[in-house]
C-alpha cells in the first residue's frame, strides 16, 4: 500500500485465475499473463479536473500506459482498476500514484514528461523526486522541474555541495540546470554574481586577435549558456545584470589570479580543460560560493587528448563538499532521436574498440 493516500487505493492478494473485466479499450490480457495469477489495484480520483490532468486528454496518458505495460486499466467515474499480474500492477499502481503527486503540486505532465516516468518506472528506479521539485520558473511562466532521475540527483547535489561535477552526453540537462540553479540563486540573494566560463579550444585561447571588446570576443564560446539564460530572464534584464557586472562571462583563461567571494560559477564545455587548467580554475573558489562543472568525456576536443575532466574525478573523489553526478543517455530530454543517436555511437565505439583488440 502507498502511506501517502491510503484513502485512495486499494489492491487484492494475486487470484489463481484470470478475471475477465472488461476494459476501456477493449484490450485483452497478453498471452504471456493469461496463466500468471491476476493483481488488481484501485485508485480514486476526486474531480473530473484531476481525472482529465492524469489520464490525458482524450485519454492520451491512459493510452500510453497501456501500451507501456502489460496490465489492463479501467477507467469509470472517479475510480481507476488495474489488473495484471502482481508486478505489473504494482508498476502502474506506482506509476499514477507518482502523476497524481506531480498534479497536487499544481503541474501537469507533458507527454515527454509521461514518458520519461514510465521509462523508469519499467526499469524499477526510485521515481519519488522526479518531477516534483521546480528549480526555476521561466520569464514566461513555465516550470523547469528536474525531470529524470539523473537530473534529480544533479540539482539534489548542487542544492547540498559547493562543488558539483556534472558528467554526462549532450541533451542531459547539465547546462541548462546549472544556469537555472544560478539564476534561482541570484534572484534569492543567495549570492552577489553569476560567472560563466568556458574553455575557447577553438581559438587556442588566444583571443586577443579576435575583433571587439571581450563580450564580443567570448560571446560565440559562450552562446550555449545565453540560450539558457534567455529563458530564466528577459533580454533585457540580462543585460542590465551583465552592465553591473552581476552576471558576468569570460574565457577560462581569464580566471587566473582571481578569487571568487559570493559567487555561482559554472564551467561549461569542462571536458576541454588540461589537468592544470582545471586546477586553476577550482583553486578560484572564494567565501560563500558554489560552482558548478559541466563536461561529456567522449567530445575531448583538445589535440594531446589529456583532460582535466577526466583526472579530476580520480583526484577529487571522496572529498567532503565535492559531488560527482554522470548522467546516461536515459537523462537525455532533447529529442527522442538524440538518445538512439548517442546509443548508436556507443555501439559503434564499443565495436571498434572490440575490433581493435588484440586476438
Amino acid at each position: 500500500m502507498n502511506e501517502r493516500k491510503p484513502d485512495r487505493v486499494t489492491a487484492n492478494d494475486p487470484q489463481t485465475e484470470p478475471t475477465n473485466s472488461e476494459t476501456n479499450q477493449g484490450r485483452q490480457p497478453s498471452p504471456a499473463s493469461v496463466d500468471a495469477p491476476v493483481s488488481y489495484a484501485e485508485i480514486t480520483v476526486r474531480d473530473n479536473e484531476e481525472s482529465t490532468a492524469l489520464l490525458g486528454q482524450y485519454n492520451r496518458n491512459l493510452k500510453a500506459i497501456e501500451e507501456a505495460f502489460a496490465a489492463t486499466i479501467l477507467a469509470r467515474g472517479d475510480t481507476i482498476r488495474i489488473e495484471g499480474t502482481e508486478a505489473e500492477v504494482e508498476k502502474v499502481r506506482l506509476l499514477f500514484e507518482k502523476l497524481l503527486d506531480i498534479i497536487e503540486s499544481h503541474h501537469t505532465p507533458t507527454p515527454d514528461e509521461l514518458q520519461y516516468l514510465i521509462a523508469h518506472v519499467k526499469r524499477g528506479d526510485d521515481v519519488a523526486g522526479i518531477l516534483s521539485s521546480v528549480v526555476r520558473i521561466t520569464h514566461w511562466g513555465e516550470e523547469i522541474r528536474a525531470k529524470t532521475l539523473g537530473q534529480h540527483q544533479y540539482v539534489d547535489a548542487v542544492r547540498s555541495n559547493d562543488v558539483v561535477f556534472a558528467i554526462g552526453p549532450a541533451g542531459t540537462g547539465k547546462t541548462y540546470l546549472a544556469v537555472a540553479m544560478a539564476i534561482d540563486a541570484l534572484k534569492k540573494e543567495k549570492v552577489k554574481r553569476i560567472i560563466l566560463t568556458r574553455p575557447a579550444v577553438e581559438a587556442g585561447e588566444e583571443l586577443g586577435f579576435l575583433p571587439g571588446d571581450i563580450q564580443a570576443k567570448v560571446s560565440p564560446y559562450l552562446r550555449p549558456l545565453y540560450d539558457a539564460i534567455y529563458d530564466m530572464i528577459p533580454a533585457t534584464e540580462f543585460e542590465k545584470l551583465v552592465e553591473h557586472g552581476r552576471i558576468e562571462m569570460a574565457p577560462l583563461a581569464f580566471m587566473r589570479g582571481r578569487t571568487l567571494n559570493s559567487s555561482f560559477v559554472i564551467l561549461d564545455e569542462a571536458q576541454n580543460t588540461t589537468p592544470t587548467q582545471m586546477k586553476m580554475f577550482l583553486t578560484r573558489l572564494g567565501f560563500h560560493s558554489k560552482a558548478v562543472i559541466t563536461g561529456d568525456v567522449t567530445q575531448v576536443d583538445l589535440q594531446d587528448g589529456q583532460s582535466g575532466l577526466v583526472s579530476v574525478e580520480r583526484i577529487l573523489s571522496g572529498v567532503a563538499g565535492i559531488s560527482f553526478v554522470h548522467l546516461e543517455k536515459r537523462d537525455v530530454v532533447r529529442h527522442n532521436l538524440v538518445a538512439r543517436i548517442i546509443e548508436a555511437y556507443e555501439a559503434s565505439d564499443s565495436r571498434a574498440s572490440a575490433d581493435a583488440a588484440p586476438l
